[in-house]
């Protein structure tokens, strides 16, 4: 295996620790530091073992973090709504 993956495994069990403890913001501070490690990751995924096993991993990534990205697309879906109703 890996180190890319081996990177990305340990990010993953992070991800799943650091879910199971309280927060009270709702665990955004964490989403937000794991999605600023994870994306280096994921380009080191993506470098040492090719597109296909970094698709893989994003997609596990976004499975550990949905709801950044469910709110990510609420909000590219406002702008582009925004911007159509006025033309």
């Amino acid at each position: 295996m890996s180190v890319s993956l081996i990177l990305a495994c340990i990010w993953a069990l992070l991800a799943n620790v650091l879910a199971m403890i309280p927060s009270g913001d709702n665990h955004w501070r964490r989403a937000y530091f794991l999605i600023a490690v994870g994306v280096p990751i994921l380009g080191y995924v993506t470098y040492e073992n090719g597109p296909v096993i970094g698709v893989v991993v994003l997609v596990a990534g976004i499975s550990v973090l949905r709801w950044p990205v469910v709110y990510l697309g609420r909000w590219i879906k406002g702008l582009l709504t925004r911007s159509g109703a006025g033309a």
